[in-house]
């Protein structure tokens, strides 16, 4: 399962961290002075005591959160670098697929002659539609006037059609 993290995303837990990272070392210099002004006054070594210990709790409460944030962090890096990667093995499949795309019209282009009859009768055999149609006008074809049979359609009698193009596969395919 992929989890989409935004770069804004990342870049607010980056933020967090540095934030719960100074807010702990803030924390530890208010817990060393507290320690050094509660050593030099005449307080009682119990109110020091409870003022110390709310304060490295606070601490260690903030050392908590940091240590969430860093891994939260290092997992959202791990799901971006894996995404990347998908992306990237996306883009090489689509460019592949366009390429055996482009192959297959071209082999399929060269398994197909076009034949041209006149009255009915072969009279020659060309790679292309327009070669067909251009040996056609050069025998004397109108250079207008081409149609095309829709797939299945019946052919006119050859009597009726004085030059005819009709493409047909090579080995059976």
């Amino acid at each position: 399962m992929f989890r989409i993290i935004r770069t804004t995303t990342l870049a607010t837990l980056q933020a967090d961290l540095e934030t719960a990272e100074s807010d702990a070392a803030v924390m530890s210099e208010e817990s060393t002075r507290w320690h050094d002004l509660y050593q030099g006054e005449t307080r009682t070594a119990a109110d020091a005591a409870i003022r110390e210990e709310q304060t490295r709790a606070e601490l260690e409460k903030a050392r908590v959160e940091a240590e969430k944030l860093r891994a939260e962090l290092a997992r959202a890096e791990g799901e971006l670098t894996v995404l990347r990667a998908q992306h990237h093995l996306d883009t090489e499949d689509r460019a592949t697929l366009r390429a055996l795309l482009r192959t297959a019209r071209k082999q399929a282009a060269r398994n197909r002659v076009y034949v041209l009859f006149r009255h009915g009768a072969l009279h020659s055999v060309h790679a292309t539609i327009e070669a067909a149609e251009g040996a056609a006008e050069a025998e004397g074809a109108p250079p207008s006037g081409w149609t095309t049979l829709k797939p299945g359609a019946p052919l006119p009698p050859a009597a009726e059609t004085p030059w005819r193009v009709q493409p047909l596969p090579i080995g059976g395919i």
